[in-house]
């Protein structure tokens, strides 16, 4: 231990080493006194000596107990609030720092998302090497935003950087702070930032991370006299006073902030520059990136290498975030357990799948009329998907009734895409209405289980007309910003405006359920031969699809 950690230990805990000394110095002087009086004890006259040696039994059985009294609840008391509290305050926050070296998160353990880890990288350098920075007169970054959707990996990302940095880390969440009382959220950010501060001055070094940040760093906003939003703000107030009062010394403290709303939720002070200086996007996993998901965690389990298919299960998890494909192959390593197999196959991954996406199978006993209304159901969906949607695969379909469905039929992407054109809005509003135009065919009625398709369909559909100008009538213009929520205040649409853009919705959804109910109609042997097919085994699986289309000349490219 050097002299710098000498003295800054001696700076931090002076209170206890003065209670220390003090203590020291009256047990010696209690040793002296209680020499001298047991000198003057021996020298006294012997029935004196007798009368206080009757009695020192009862005094120290009285002393005993009141010290084991009051030792039991000084015990008590101070367990309870270093403890269980946690801090020494109401107002101070208990959160321990931990190594970087002792978190164990490498770059290799966090999957896909280079860019956000190459933004990531480009900050561990700049926090470990401040001398070069410094020598061309550059500022080390205050303050790290990671924003993104939920599950995508951003505290797993801070770990990461605090591991490669090799620095304290003090992690906590922004709930922590924000109290009924005003001021105590406030109290907890200089307590914090000041246990930061000492650390680096220690270590050379400290991140802090705070994990949804939002609920410390929204938008303030005016009191409505409940004393809530007071406390918000101040809360508020505090962290941007410390974050700028890094500056009044030079430490290397550095700020990772991480949440899962947008940007604009947080307040315009916070992120100015010289506070949140830098921001990564921590978004969902692509295609490449999926595959290397599944790979990770799939070696974690026991599967089969011949029969999973990586590529296949990356193509079906468009969407998926990294936490969900953890999740996919932790619940299939349990069904696999529950049919007490030794590996995984894609059977059980499949069925994991599922069960996270629509539930447990139900035990319920479907009639016959009821099994085959539901198979032409989903059949309209896959023929209609398969012909009319080049852009998706029809993964599965099943009969088996999950939660609140009697069937379902998955029609992943094949490849991402940030925008969508006319063209894929129409072919999904098809998709969804070829369960209703396959009832109508083959029934001549339809069924209730078409509520949610329409729902669907009408929203695309009602979105293409009033926000992005696709309506046949021409009208041009993003009608939902003229709508008027308030009470009291009239819509800035009119009334013969509503009519044309409602004609336009039922239009395109006519023009739409045409198509379909054409197709279908035309390739009816089709939609026969695939009903009874997924009547009979209740579920087909990609390569059982794949079959029955190429038996009628239907294969794609």
């Amino acid at each position: 231990m050097n002299w710098k950690t000498i003295k800054f230990y001696l700076r931090l805990y002076w209170i206890r080493a003065l209670l220390g000394t003090i203590i020291t110095v009256v047990f010696i002087v209690l040793t002296i006194v209680l020499f001298h009086g047991m000198k003057a004890w021996r020298e006294s006259e012997s029935y004196l000596r007798q009368s206080q040696l009757a009695m020192a039994p009862l005094q120290m059985f009285i002393w005993g107990v009141m010290g084991i009294i009051q030792g039991t609840v000084y015990v008590f008391m101070m367990y309870w609030l270093f403890y269980k509290r946690g801090a020494t305050t109401f107002t101070q926050t208990g959160k321990k720092s931990i190594a970087g070296e002792t978190i164990g998160i490498t770059w290799s353990d966090v999957i896909g998302m280079d860019e956000a880890k190459q933004e990531a990288l480009e900050v561990v350098k700049l926090i470990k090497d401040r001398a070069e920075l410094q020598r061309i007169g550059g500022k080390i970054l205050r303050g790290i935003l990671m924003l993104g959707p939920p599950g995508c990996g951003k505290t797993y990302l801070a770990k990461a950087i605090a591991t490669e940095a090799g620095m304290p880390f003090i992690s906590m969440s922004g709930s922590e702070f924000v109290e009924m009382f005003v001021g105590v959220g406030a109290g907890r950010i200089r307590s914090l930032f000041k246990k930061a501060r000492e650390l680096a001055e220690l270590k050379g070094g400290c991140l802090i991370f705070i994990d949804e940040i939002d609920a410390v760093g929204a938008q303030r906003a005016a009191d409505r006299g409940f004393g809530g939003q007071t406390e918000t703000n101040t809360t508020t107030n505090q962290l941007l006073v410390e974050m700028d009062g890094l500056k009044e010394k030079d430490l290397n403290v550095v700020i990772i902030g991480a949440t899962n709303m947008p940007e604009s939720y947080l307040d315009e002070a916070l992120l100015r520059p010289g506070r949140f200086d830098r921001k990564i996007y921590v978004d969902l996993p692509g295609l490449d990136d999926r595959e290397k998901l599944f790979a990770y965690y799939l070696k974690k389990v026991q599967y089969d290498e011949k029969d999973v298919k990586i590529d296949r299960l990356a193509k079906i998890a468009v969407g998926y975030s990294p936490a969900d494909v953890a999740n996919i192959v932790r619940e299939a390593a349990l069904i696999a357990v529950r049919h007490k197999k030794d590996t995984v196959t894609m059977k059980e991954i499949e069925e994991a799948r599922e069960r996270i996406a629509l539930g447990i199978k139900r035990r319920i006993k479907m009639s016959e009329q009821e099994k085959l209304l539901t198979a032409y159901h989903e059949a309209g969906h896959a023929v209609v998907t398969y012909m009319l949607a080049p852009g998706k695969d029809v993964f599965k379909a099943t009969i088996i009734p999950r939660r609140e469905t009697g069937g379902a039929t998955w029609t992943p992407e094949k490849e991402e895409s940030l925008i969508k054109d006319q063209r894929d809005l129409l072919a999904e509003i098809k998709i969804c209405l070829g369960s209703y135009a396959a009832e109508k065919i083959k029934f001549g009625f339809t069924s209730a289980g078409v509520e949610g398709d329409f729902q669907t369909a009408l929203r695309i559909a009602h979105s293409m007309v009033w926000r992005w100008g696709m309506g046949k009538s021409g009208l041009i213009g993003n009608f939902y910003a003229l709508l008027s929520g308030r009470s009291g205040q009239q819509s800035l649409i009119s009334e013969e405006t509503k009519a044309r853009l409602d004609q336009d919705v039922q239009d395109i959804l006519n023009n739409c359920l045409k198509e379909a109910e054409e197709l279908l109609t035309r390739e009816r042997r089709l939609l026969d031969r695939f009903s009874q097919e997924l009547f009979n085994k209740e579920e087909l699986n990609y390569d059982e699809i794949e079959n029955i289309f190429k038996e009628f000349g239907k294969a794609r490219t």
